[in-house]
């Protein structure tokens, strides 16, 4: 079993930056992809961004390509288990709670972006980005 804890929302002003983390408790999730969706009030969970193993190429939405970073974090003490998301130029638009998300072990890496794919989830960390 895989907990995934996020932490980092918060309120921010248009055009500012801010970083989200995820922590996975309870095993090593060196052989998981690690993803971020987003779910905005009244809209469905989208995907952002996923990277597969640490050091490997990341793929992005549209939406986030050249604004969002997603990286791993492979010197903590916990070993591989540290995800993190660096949002900048934020607009109103990204206004939403974000979720961190495990699948594994070994994925395909096909279908990334589709929900259904991920086995583990976090509760989310809301963020709002005012104009």
């Amino acid at each position: 079993q895989v907990e995934l804890v996020e932490s980092g929302g918060g309120l921010v002003q248009a055009g500012d930056s801010l970083k989200l983390s995820c922590a996975a408790v309870g095993r090593s999730v060196s052989t998981y992809a690690l993803g971020w969706f987003r779910q905005a009030p009244g809209k469905q969970r989208e995907f952002i961004a996923v990277i597969h193993w640490p050091g490997s190429t990341p793929h992005y939405s549209d939406s986030a390509k050249g604004r969002f970073t997603i990286s791993r974090d492979i010197s903590s003490d916990n070993g591989d288990n540290m995800v993190y998301l660096q949002m900048n130029s934020l607009v109103p638009e990204d206004t939403a709670v974000y979720f961190c998300a495990a699948d594994g072990p070994y994925p395909s890496g096909d279908d990334y972006s589709n929900l259904s794919e991920y086995d583990y989830w976090g509760q989310g960390t809301r963020v709002t980005v005012s104009e």
